[in-house]
């Protein structure tokens, strides 16, 4: 799914700014944060509230390094809003939660610095 984790990397190709508008990226609250066990690496299932205008979708992240199972409910996050549903094992993911890689390739949540209203949109 990653391109590269090297910080070192050089840029991806130039796309036109119509390009970046079509992905939809928006912050939402986690409500429930469960174990995945099934999954190939080790990942939770979460339930993320985008407000009304969404509502509330179903996300895969392999985040259990840096992120407790207990400490989730309640964080917000930035996910991928407007991707295809994804099946993860038996899980059907409906959003692409984002996150950065730490210097071991390990997932970081990209997450507001201060709280914004829910499926409030990158730009």
């Amino acid at each position: 799914m990653h391109v590269t984790h090297d910080p070192a990397a050089l840029p991806a190709e130039t796309i036109g700014f119509d390009q970046f508008l079509a992905v939809d990226i928006r912050v939402g609250t986690i409500v429930e944060a469960l174990p995945f066990p099934e999954a190939r690496k080790p990942a939770y299932k979460l339930l993320i509230d985008f407000g009304p205008a969404i509502g509330v979708k179903r996300s895969s992240a392999q985040i259990t390094e840096h992120h407790a199972l207990e400490d989730l409910p309640g964080t917000q996050v930035a996910a991928v809003v407007n991707f295809p549903p994804r099946q993860i094992g038996p899980v059907m993911s409906e959003v692409l939660t984002l996150g950065f890689p730490d210097a071991e390739g390990r997932v970081v949540l990209l997450r507001p610095g201060k709280p914004v209203p829910d499926g409030g949109r990158l730009f």
